[in-house]
């Protein structure tokens, strides 16, 4: 889910407008399937239409803003979208040892980096709380190597409807939570195992110190600009009434350039990209606060290492869905481009992958938890999901090869890392950085 940021990259859109003129030029894009004759118009449609009819065509990220995050309308602010009755579901949903693993994955971090007496684990829009849920489980099943730690739980979320389903599945019953709508810590409470837990609306509110930093399926619906290439250079793709149909939208080129474009690589040999301002500020900040005080981040995700263009989409009742149709009632995302993400840690930090999830989680030992769980189940129905579970997960035709894994850690963290502190001969190697490696234990 999208992290409200304190930055200027939302001022984009108003100074876009300040410079184009009211000279359009209707441009088709793949946006999900052809419109239909009744389509229906939603409040979020007449939010935008009077929004463009008042100030001009809107880019494709204020677009996605609104959509999915306006205080009043947006998708992710009222609904629970995750699940078998919501519109998708994610990989904690599916097996519980997805979430058992990336709990592995933090422990063997942990581990490596030297056993640190205080952690955080921080995750950014934590969907139901399904995977901290099973994180905190294996921190649970694991206490004996974790008895000596001070570990807290951060939460990133802007949804008022999912932070309340993530507390009821949390949070201990016995103990209120207490709420604060005007702090930037707006609830706070105990998880079910004794772990003090908080929820905030922004990361730069989360307490600096070492971390773990999750977050799965959250920077694909972070905000986009796409553009076009044209004879004139660069020109961002904006989304404007359709003239011919008042009640219906359509995607535009702006006639000239926009200030949005400062963010497109210069060595960008594609003719369309979507770039995404809100996931390099986040990194950024993930990589100054990884640098200075140590940990990791985890991001998974739909993606790809700058190799694709056109990914905008929507999802309704886990189907393609055009995402200029009953705009407010469908997700919205497009593919993570895992090299914009490696050039915003402007090397403060090591970065490793992307890699597929299926061989991510084959390094973490899938199949020899699958192997426990399925020795220690006589149910049937049990097994069943089980093994369902895990062909989600790595089927290549499935999850396995559409979802990529990709981390950030200091550069001390590797074994020829270029800041290593202190070196010695005498001193071992650090152990591979598990999941990107075959899992190793010290």
């Amino acid at each position: 889910m999208s992290v409200l940021l304190r930055t200027g990259v939302g001022t984009l859109c108003a100074a876009a407008r300040g410079v184009i003129p009211c000279l359009w030029r209707g441009k088709c894009f793949s946006s999900g399937k052809e419109l239909g004759e009744n389509s229906p118009v939603t409040p979020m449609l007449r939010h935008l239409m009077y929004k463009i009819k008042s100030t001009g065509p809107i880019t494709v990220a204020e677009y996605m803003r609104e959509v999915l995050t306006n205080p009043a309308k947006g998708y992710y602010v009222h609904h629970d979208m995750l699940g078998e009755k919501g519109d998708f579901i994610t990989s904690p949903e599916i097996s519980q040892i997805f979430g058992e693993l990336l709990g592995i994955w933090l422990i063997s971090e942990w581990m490596a980096t030297g056993k640190s007496s205080t952690f955080q684990l921080v995750e950014l829009g934590p969907g139901r709380g399904t995977l901290t849920g099973d994180i905190l489980r294996v921190f649970s099943q694991l206490g004996s190597v974790l008895k000596n730690s001070d570990i807290s739980v951060h939460l990133v979320e802007v949804s008022q409807k999912l932070s309340e389903i993530q507390a009821v599945t949390l949070i201990e019953e016995n103990v209120p939570l207490e709420r604060n709508a005007g702090s930037p810590v707006y609830m706070k409470g105990v998880t079910k195992s004794g772990l003090p837990i908080s929820w905030y609306r922004d990361i730069q509110d989360v307490p600096k110190g070492y971390s773990f930093y999750l977050a799965h399926e959250f920077f694909d619906v972070l905000p986009v600009h796409k553009f076009q290439k044209t004879p004139q250079g660069w020109r961002e793709v904006f989304i404007d009434i359709d003239p011919q149909a008042s009640d219906k939208l359509r995607f535009v080129l702006a006639p000239c350039a926009t200030p949005a474009e400062a963010f497109i690589w210069s060595g960008e040999t594609r003719d369309h990209v979507e770039v995404c301002p809100d996931a390099g500020v986040i990194i950024q900040e993930l990589s100054q606060r990884i640098a200075r005080a140590g940990g990791a981040a985890l991001i998974a995700d739909y993606g790809h290492d700058g190799t694709k263009t056109d990914t905008f989409r929507g999802f309704c009742g886990h189907k393609l869905h055009d995402v200029l149709i009953a705009p407010g009632t469908a997700d919205l995302t497009a593919d993570v481009d895992f090299s914009y993400l490696r050039r915003m840690t402007q090397g403060k930090v090591a970065s490793l992958g992307p890699i597929t999830q299926q061989m991510f989680l084959k390094n973490m030992g899938i199949d020899v938890r699958l192997k426990v769980l399925l020795d220690n189940s006589d149910e049937p129905s049990t097994r069943q999901q089980l093994l369902q579970g895990y062909d989600m997960l790595m089927n290549s035709k499935k999850m396995g090869e559409r979802f990529n894994f990709f981390a950030l850690v200091p550069h001390q963290r590797l074994p020829n890392g270029s800041h290593q502190m202190n070196a010695r001969k005498s001193n071992p190697s650090p152990a591979p950085v598990a999941g990107f490696d075959e899992l190793a234990w010290r």
